[in-house]
C-alpha cells in the first residue's frame, strides 16, 4: 500500500491546552479549540479542518472539470457544516451546499453536482475508513 502524501503530516501539542501546531510538507499552520470549549480560538478546530478539506478538494474537482470542459464559470462558492444525532449509534451528517453564479444552467448544475461527488475527500469520507495507531516508544 502506497501512502498519498510524500510526507508525513506531523504535530505536536505543549502545555497550552488544545493549541496544536501541524506541519506539513510546505510549512505550519496552528489548531485551536473555540473558547465555549477551553480553547482561545487561535487557528481552525479538528471540524474545521475536515469540512475545510471536503470544501477546497470538491471546489478543486469542480473546477478542473469546468476548464476541461472549457465553460464560462467564474466561480463556484460552497457552504459545510456537520450535525450529529446518537441514537445507540453516532451517525455524522455533512450538509453541503454548492452555490453557482445565475449564468449557469440547469444542465451544467446537475453535471456538476454529480462531479462534486467524486472529489477524492468525499469518495474517501464515504468509504470505508480504518485507523492504524501505533506508538513509540
Amino acid at each position: 500500500m502506497e501512502a498519498l502524501l510524500g510526507q508525513d503530516v506531523t504535530g505536536h501539542i505543549g502545555s497550552q491546552k488544545y493549541l496544536c501546531t501541524m506541519y506539513w510538507r510546505n510549512g505550519q499552520f496552528i489548531t485551536d479549540e473555540p473558547e465555549k470549549l477551553g480553547g482561545k480560538d487561535l487557528g481552525p478546530d479538528p471540524y474545521t479542518l475536515l469540512l475545510s478539506s471536503l470544501a477546497s478538494c470538491t471546489l478543486s474537482t469542480l473546477r478542473m472539470y469546468i476548464d476541461r470542459k472549457g465553460w464560462n464559470i467564474s466561480e463556484i462558492n460552497i457552504s459545510l457544516n456537520l450535525f450529529q444525532e446518537n441514537n445507540g449509534e453516532l451517525i455524522t451528517t455533512i450538509a453541503k451546499t454548492l452555490t453557482f453564479p445565475p449564468t449557469v444552467t440547469e444542465e451544467q448544475k446537475a453535471r456538476l453536482l454529480e462531479i462534486a461527488e467524486k472529489c477524492p475527500v468525499s469518495k474517501l469520507l464515504k468509504g470505508t475508513i480504518l485507523i492504524n495507531a501505533t506508538k513509540n516508544l
